[in-house]
C-alpha cells in the first residue's frame, strides 16, 4: 500500500516513507522505547510489510534497535506547521503513544486524519490536569481522539472517566515493559546434558569478551576452592575469539572441554568452552549466569531478559549502560546482583550456587520479566485491529 508523500524539509522527515503499513510509536523513557520496539518486532513477524517509525521526547539518548527500524529521534515543537509536515510525510496507519498526552496539536491532527491512537502506560503523574477551574475543561477534547487508553492505575482510570472519557475505552493493564522471547534449544540435547551433569553445580558466563575471560577464570578458580565440582560454561560473544580463548584456557591450568569441536564435559572438566549459539541450552542448565560484555565500566552490556526468563540467577558487571533500567528493575526484585571485582564475582558465584538462593532469585527474575506479557499481548491485538480497519477503509476509497 503506497501513499503519496510531501516533500520533506526538516530533520525528522529527511528519510523517505517506507512502502506498506507504518506504525508510529512514541516513547518518553528508555524502558518504554525498548518495550515499544519489542512490540514492533513481534508485529513485523505477523505483518511482513509493516515498518515501525519511532520518535521520543527531547533529552532521551536513544538509537534505532530491532523492531524500531525507522528512528526519527526527538519530535520538533508542537506547532501546527510541524505536525502537518510530519504527518503529511509519514502518514502513519496507527500510533502507540506513551506518557502524558501533552502534544495537543499533534494529537488533534491525528484525530482529524482518522488515525487510530493507543495511549499506553498512563501513570498518575501523567494525567492532564485542568488548566483553570474558571475556564472550560479542555481535557475531554484533548483525549477524545484517542482510540483507547491503557493504564496500570485504578485511580487514573477513575479520573479519566470523571473527565467524561468513555469508560469502555479505558482499560487496566500492567506497566509497559519489554518482555522476553527466550531462545529455544534441542530437547534431546537438553535431556542428554541434564543426565551428563546430574547434580553437579554449573554457572554460565554468557556473551564473554576475550578481554574478560582471564578475570572470569580467576573467579572460577576461587569458587572451585569451596565448590570442587563446579563447572563453568564460557559462551563467547564473538566466534572469532575461539582460537585465542582456547590458547588462554590451555595456559590456565584448568581442565576444559571444547563444545565447538564436539567435546563434552566429564567429571574432571572444570570449564566448557562454547561459541555462544546454544545460549538457550546453557541458560536452562545454569542456575547462575554472569551476563558478561559488562565487566568494563564503559561497556554498553547485553540484555538480561533471556537469562531471567529461562530461570538463571543473574550476575553482571558495571558496564550495562544500554540496559540499565532492566538491570535496576531485576536487582530491585532480587533477581540480579552486580559485581565489580574478581573477589566479588567469586563470592557471588559461591553464594548463589546454593540451590535455595538460586531458586529464589530465578523466581524473582521470571516474575519480573513476564509481568508485562499480558499488556504486550493486549497492545498487539489492538494495533492489529487498528491496522486492519485502516486497510479496510483504504480499500473502500
Amino acid at each position: 500500500m503506497q501513499r503519496r508523500t510531501t516533500a520533506p524539509s526538516r530533520r525528522s522527515v529527511l528519510q523517505p516513507r517506507p512502502r506498506g503499513e507504518l506504525l508510529w510509536v512514541h516513547a518518553t523513557t528508555a524502558e518504554r522505547y525498548l518495550a515499544l520496539c519489542d512490540i514492533g518486532r513481534r508485529l513485523k513477524t505477523l505483518r511482513p510489510d509493516l515498518s515501525v517509525l519511532a520518535s521520543w521526547e527531547p533529552g532521551l539518548r536513544l538509537t534505532g534497535t530491532v523492531g524500531c527500524d525507522v528512528p526519527v529521534g526527538p519530535l520538533a515543537e508542537d506547532t501546527q506547521a510541524e505536525a502537518r509536515e510530519f504527518l503529511g510525510h509519514w502518514q502513519p496507519d496507527a500510533c502507540i503513544w506513551t506518557g502524558p498526552p501533552a502534544r495537543r496539536v499533534m494529537l488533534r491532527q491525528l484525530r482529524e486524519q482518522g488515525t487510530g491512537v493507543l495511549l499506553a502506560d498512563l501513570l498518575e503523574d501523567e494525567v492532564p490536569n485542568r488548566a483553570s477551574r474558571w475556564l472550560p475543561d479542555q481535557r475531554r477534547r484533548l483525549l477524545e481522539g484517542l482510540t483507547c487508553i491503557l493504564t496500570p492505575s485504578k485511580d487514573v482510570q477513575a479520573r479519566l472517566v470523571r473527565t467524561g472519557f468513555p469508560a469502555e475505552r479505558v482499560e487496566l493493564a500492567g506497566k509497559l515493559r519489554v518482555s522476553a522471547i527466550p531462545p529455544g534449544c534441542n530437547d534431546d540435547e537438553l535431556a542428554g546434558m541434564q543426565q551428563t551433569l546430574g547434580s553437579r553445580p554449573v554457572w554460565l558466563a554468557a556473551h564473554v569478551k576475550l578481554s574478560e575471560l582471564s578475570r572470569i577464570l580467576d573467579a572460577h578458580r576461587g569458587a572451585l576452592r569451596l565448590l570442587h565440582r563446579l563447572l563453568l560454561v564460557v559462551a563467547l560473544d564473538d566466534y572469532a575469539d575461539l582460537d585465542a580463548a582456547r590458547s588462554l584456557l590451555q595456559d590456565s591450568g584448568l581442565s576444559f572441554a571444547d563444545w565447538e569441536t564436539g567435546g563434552e564435559p566429564d567429571d574432571f572438566t572444570q570449564v566448557l568452552l562454547t561459541g555462544g549459539e546454544d545460549l538457550g541450552l546453557w541458560y536452562r542448565l545454569s542456575p547462575v549466569a554472569l551476563i558478561a560484555s559488562s565487566l568494563d565500566p564503559a561497556a554498553q552490556g547485553q540484555s538480561p531478559l533471556d537469562a531471567a526468563a529461562l530461570g538463571s540467577a543473574l550476575l553482571h558487571g558495571p558496564g550495562i549502560h544500554a540496559h540499565r533500567d532492566l538491570y535496576e528493575r531485576l536487582t530491585k526484585a532480587g533477581a540480579a546482583r552486580p559485581v565489580r571485582t574478581q573477589e566479588e564475582m567469586t563470592d557471588a558465584v559461591v553464594a548463589m550456587s546454593a540451590p535455595d538462593k538460586a531458586a529464589e532469585m530465578a523466581l524473582a527474575g521470571w516474575q519480573s520479566v513476564t509481568e508485562s506479557a499480558a499488556t504486550t499481548d493486549t497492545l498487539l491485538e489492538k494495533v492489529q485491529d487498528l491496522l486492519d480497519r485502516r486497510e479496510d477503509t483504504d480499500a473502500g476509497t
